[in-house]
């Protein structure tokens, strides 16, 4: 029988999410990972292969975080009888995102941008989210773009770009809730 295993992935992962955080997603290698970790490069390449395995797997788990912490507020809304997407998005993105989440958020998407691999990750993810939208909501396309002004808070935030007030991000909240049952109409665009 072979020794248990005292390194478990997640550890490993929370050692690359580190690294990322402090150095950036051009600066992760394997062996910032294994000196974060505390274990050797055999150990962290026993279960990734690559830098570029481990990348993936740190997103895919921020991609899991995320879209779990959303259900289980979603799943708290329906046991109120208010469930929705958009509106468990909301009461999610009621706390502005802690500081040391927002340095991992702009190195992870610095990746995704120059990964299309990555990128192509991200890309279906929010399409199942908004194919949720759609499939579920009472007013789909006031959800929808409930959901679109809610992302756009979340990038102005977590690229660091912009930070709200408590009292003024609570109105944007309120303002974004209203468009989750709002029925746009056809609006003509402006021209030039």
């Amino acid at each position: 029988m072979g020794r248990k295993r005292v390194v478990d992935q997640q550890s490993i992962l929370d050692a690359a999410e580190q690294v990322v955080a402090r150095d950036g997603a051009a600066n992760l290698t394997i062996e910032r990972v294994a000196a974060e970790a505390g274990v050797s490069k055999a150990t962290v390449l026993y279960d990734f292969k690559s830098k570029q395995a481990i990348m993936e797997a740190v997103i895919e788990r921020a991609f899991q975080r995320d879209n779990a912490a959303h259900g289980e507020v979603e799943a708290a809304l329906q046991q109120s009888g208010s469930s929705s997407v958009a509106a468990s998005r909301i009461v999610t993105a009621s706390a502005p995102p802690p500081d040391d989440f927002r340095n991992a958020a702009l190195n992870l998407s610095a990746a995704l941008v120059l990964d299309q691999g990555l990128r192509k990750k991200m890309q279906l993810n929010q399409a199942a989210v908004l194919d949720r939208i759609r499939e579920t909501e009472a007013s789909p396309r006031g959800a929808q773009l409930a959901y679109l002004a809610l992302e756009g808070l979340k990038l102005l935030e977590h690229f660091d770009f912009h930070h709200f007030d408590s009292a003024e991000r609570a109105r944007i909240l309120r303002e974004i809730h209203w468009l989750v049952t709002a029925e746009p109409g056809e609006v003509p665009l402006p021209t030039t």
